[in-house]
This record gives C-alpha cells, structure tokens and sequence, in this order.
C-alpha cells in the first residue's frame, strides 16, 4: 500500500492510512509513503519525509492520496502519469479526490470530497459525478471519503472489506472511534447540545443494540428514550444522521457479519439471531447491502 503525499499534504489525512494500515500487527498491509520529493512540506508548517519515490506507485495494490492545499493546484504532470498507471485500487481522502479527478482517474464515476469544496470538484470536472452529502463512495477500484476525519470511515471500510468486520471492528478500538458509520451517511451531522444533561440517545441506541434479535420498532425505542415518535425520529436522524430503522438494519447486518466471521451457525440461526427472522430476509437484505450471499460472505472469511 503506497500513500502519496504531494506537496502541502494535510497531516491528519496523511496520518490516517498511516495509523489504520501501518501501525497494528494485526493489520496484513506494509505502507510506505511515497512522493515527488524526498521532503514534503504539510499544511502544518512542518515537513515529511517520505520514504520512497514515485516509483513505489506502480508495485501498490492499493494507492491513498490524502487532501492537500490548495486543491486547485493541478499536479505536476509526471505525479498524474504516476497515478493513471498504478496497477491497484485507487483511493483519496478530503481533497485527494482533486488529484484524482486531474489525472482522470474519476471521469464517468461518483466521488465525493469535502463538502465546502465539492462545489469546486464539480465545477473544474464535469465529467466527474459529485456527491457532497456522504462520507464516502466505494466505485470498486476507485473510492473516495469527504472532509478530513471521514477519512477513518473509509479506511475501515477497506479494512473491512479485505480482512473482515470482525479486525476492522478491533482497529476501531484501538483508535476510539465508531467501527462502522455508512458511506451514505450526511458529512455535516446536526448534533445540538442536549437541554439537559442525558439528553443524547445513546442510552437507548445501546439498549437496542442488546436486542436486535427483538422486532424493534421506533415506537418501542421512544418509549425506552420517554419520548413521542415524532419526536425521538427528528432528535435520532439529527445524532445520528440516517433514520431509525436505517441504522437498525445496518446493525443487524454488522452483527451477522460478525457471526458468520467467527462462528459456524447456520444461516437460520443467525437471521433469528440478529432479528432477520427468516433465512431468505437475511439474504435478501444482506446482498442489498453488500453485494453478495451470507455464504460466499463466510467463505471469503472463514477460508
């Protein structure tokens, strides 16, 4: 895995790969930091020093390209001819996406960046598809996350693709954040100050958690939380940024994951485990979700 920092790299985007991908023994990949040059400066005042050149672009299976400033800075032309031909998956974070679409990298896809500069990404490319409202954007070979610490959410979703949510959901610990949030979720999440001290959901987000087997409705939840529907659906969406049964599924689907990752019970057993009911809307659910079959799922991460 090759992480190119171009020249006025921000830090954080540049330290995420790092920390995720780098840092854990638990973790399969070797990053090495490449660049242009063998300094770099950052938008921190302070500089790098990057491990390997450009060259190291052509042996990555998967090649990250963190934000940098300013982002309408085009690449220098033999940086773009570097990444047009690297073999592997292709990914940004923050404003990575420019250098991206520079090299042609994003024409005729969906991508998404920070949201204060997708208006700017759309502009200079139009045969690029912007999305400004998400976290990231997963094209197969080519991905890409928003502003800055989404950042983390694709990084884990990579790992999670390649080695499982089981490792992916470790890392997250390890790191103090959420293990899973969607792509699809808005980057700009409305969370006011509660009025009163206990005035977050997350009390009843865990109660719920505990009962996913359970068919929980958003009337069983605002009762647990000691407010109307109504009420508990706006404050939900506002914390959490997706709707009610939305992010129950998503949990279901996680928790099935990580049964069929670490245990051998049959389909059947994990539907009603995780509140599926019935094998064939576990199955149905979890293709709509992730593109294949609860069994090739298990297959790819249990061989």
């Amino acid at each position: 895995m090759a992480v190119l920092a171009l020249d006025a790299v921000v830090p954080l985007d540049l330290a995420i790969p790092a920390q995720i991908f780098g840092t854990y023994e638990e973790t399969p990949y070797r990053v090495t930091v490449c660049a242009a040059s063998p300094v770099v400066p950052t938008t921190a005042g302070f500089s790098i020093t990057a491990q390997a050149g450009l060259e190291a672009l052509a042996d990555a299976d998967t090649v990250i390209v963190p934000g940098f400033s300013p982002n309408l800075r085009v690449p220098e032309e033999h940086v773009l001819e570097a990444l047009r031909n690297a073999p592997g998956r292709v990914v940004s974070i923050c404003t990575g996406a420019f250098a991206l679409a520079a090299a042609g990298i994003l024409d005729g896809r969906r991508a998404t960046t920070h949201w204060r500069d997708a208006a700017d990404l759309a502009a200079l490319y139009p045969r690029v598809s912007v999305n400004p409202d998400v976290l990231y954007i997963d094209e197969g070979e080519v991905l890409t996350s928003a502003g800055v610490a989404s950042g983390l959410d694709l990084c884990l979703h990579i790992l999670r693709l390649d080695h499982g949510a089981d490792l992916a959901a470790r890392v997250a610990r390890r790191i103090v954040v959420p293990p899973h949030r969607e792509g699809g979720q808005a980057q700009y999440v409305q969370q006011p100050l509660p009025k009163h001290p206990g005035g977050s959901l997350a009390p009843t987000r865990a109660w719920a958690l505990e009962r996913l087997r359970e068919p929980l409705t958003v009337r069983d939840l605002a009762a647990h939380a000691h407010v109307s529907e109504r009420t508990f659906a706006r404050r939900f969406h506002a914390e959490t940024g997706v709707s009610v049964l939305r992010w129950l599924l998503t949990r279901r689907i996680d928790a099935a994951r990580a049964l069929l990752e670490s245990t051998s019970a049959s389909i059947d057993d994990i539907a009603a485990e995780c509140g599926f009911g019935t094998a064939p809307n576990l199955r149905k659910h979890f293709h709509r979700h992730l593109s294949v079959t609860p069994t090739a799922y298990r297959r790819t991460f249990r061989s």
